[in-house]
């Protein structure tokens, strides 16, 4: 079995291969879509997942949600590094 990433500041996460974010017109919602499951991402979810483009560090992701929601830093980075653990948990999200 895989070791799960432990996210700090400077992982980059990234969808896993398979995995897909995508605007459901039927469900008028995101959903985001792995191999033979859908998940329905809550709309902080879906701003974090919006910036897991394999590129960004987990401290640019913060740095970037506390810009847009003019929110404290450390809450948003505790908040971002547990949202990513559950979702590496859930086999959609790596480092």
């Amino acid at each position: 079995m895989n070791e799960l990433p432990m996210f700090t500041e400077a992982s980059v996460p990234r969808l896993r291969r398979g995995v897909r974010l995508r605007f459901d017109q039927r469900r008028k919602a995101w959903v985001l879509l792995a191999p033979e499951r859908v998940l329905l991402p809550d709309e902080t979810a879906v701003a974090v997942l919006q910036r897991c483009d394999g590129n960004a560090t987990v401290g640019a992701i913060v740095d970037d949600l506390c810009r847009a929601y003019d929110a404290e830093r450390a809450l948003i980075a505790r908040d971002v590094r547990a949202l990513l653990q559950d979702l590496a948990e859930k086999g959609v999200v790596g480092s």
